[in-house]
């Protein structure tokens, strides 16, 4: 049976809650090519806000737009559907997609619309394959680690014990220093494997506000560097506050922002920038999300290289002498205790982490 609408209800509030739970992007267009409506798969693909695009014309969907208006403006006059192939869409994060659009004219009416521009990334299914392939390995991961936690934590408790009781039986107070090394070896290791862990205590989730932590981070940077480090924000401001562990999420970030700020040659030129952007539909592990916080940290550093990518959220991996290996891995576990998902790419010039927290819970 087809749902009844009430006579004075709005027809275009009800074609836009269709079009929100599409998983194809769709921006509404009118005759001067002005944007009316961007659907929620629209702000995910083109990594921006309705908010930001309303009002504006479509040149500024994204960057380079000669193309893309080029086919608009083809469409409007010819009144003639047209489908362009593998096209590529500079976004104004900087990254670049190749994506078909669907450009069909219509007959709005009342509500304006004049044109509607479909956006179908080639790439959408590959990626959604390697973040579901990078959740289940960082799955596997912690379960590895707290296996192997487990086998040295024991053992480790019978070597102290055994040192402690040794220590009364010593003859004389001077070969105390040797059992004295054995119990603060055994420390230094339980300690490492504690780290390794990253936190004891599950989330302690509350109402939070994620420009918050992310501006607190900034301003332990910036102390921490004496102001030395350039730190861009670009900010969603329509994200809802978010139910998740203020300082566990702060550790987070700051273990990745540090990680950018070690890997960098001179912190004078390193430069980093804090995204937010709501993604909507979005699939972690098997499960599909209807909305969740994306934030990227983003840095101009030498990059990662390309066979340590796959490793990176190991313990004990690391690309500098003196780095211990376990700041990423951490980060990775509070993500992962918040039912969320971490991932990274990364060239020469750019390295971006990007965080994905489910925000249903605050919002059902």
């Amino acid at each position: 049976m087809k749902p009844q609408l009430h006579e004075n209800a709005a027809p275009m509030h009800y074609s836009q809650d269709i079009l929100d739970n599409i998983s194809t992007a769709v921006v509404a267009l009118d005759a001067e090519l002005q944007v009316l409506s961007v659907n929620n798969a629209g702000e995910v693909l083109l990594e921006t806000s309705e908010a930001r695009c309303v009002g504006h014309g479509a040149e500024k969907l994204v960057t380079q737009p000669e193309t893309l208006m080029d086919v608009l403006e083809q469409v409007r006059d010819s009144r003639n559907s047209v489908a362009r192939r593998s096209m590529q869409l500079f976004l104004h994060t900087g990254r670049e997609i190749c994506a078909d659009l669907l450009l069909t004219p219509i007959n709005g009416g009342d509500s304006g619309v004049d044109l509607l521009l479909e956006i179908l990334p080639v790439d959408r299914l590959l990626k959604i394959s390697r973040e579901e392939s990078i959740y289940h390995s960082q799955e596997t991961t912690r379960e590895m680690i707290r296996g192997l936690a487990h086998e040295i934590k024991n053992p480790l408790g019978g070597v102290r014990g055994a040192a402690q009781l040794l220590a009364r039986e010593l003859p004389n107070e001077e070969l105390a220093e040797y059992t004295n090394i054995i119990i603060r070896e055994a420390d230094r290791l339980r300690d490492l494997v504690d780290r390794m862990l990253g936190p004891n205590q599950q989330p302690d989730r509350r109402d939070l506000n994620v420009h918050e932590v992310l501006e607190h981070v900034r301003n332990l940077i910036a102390a921490e560097t004496d102001n030395r480090i350039t730190v861009n924000r670009d900010y969603d401001p329509s994200l809802p506050d978010l139910r998740g562990d203020r300082s566990q999420l702060i550790q987070a970030v700051l273990n990745i922002v540090r990680n950018a700020l070690q890997a960098a040659p001179d912190v004078d030129r390193c430069e980093i920038t804090l995204r937010s952007r709501p993604q909507r539909q979005f699939t972690i592990g098997a499960v599909r999300h209807r909305l969740v916080c994306r934030l990227d940290i983003e840095d101009n550093g030498p990059g990662i290289p390309e066979d340590m990518l796959p490793t990176i959220f190991m313990p004990m991996v690391t690309g500098r002498a003196e780095g211990s290996g376990l700041g990423l891995t951490i980060a990775q576990s509070i993500i992962t205790r918040h039912g969320g998902l971490l991932g990274c790419t990364s060239e020469p010039g750019r390295t971006c982490f990007t965080i994905y927290l489910p925000m249903e819970a605050h919002n059902a």
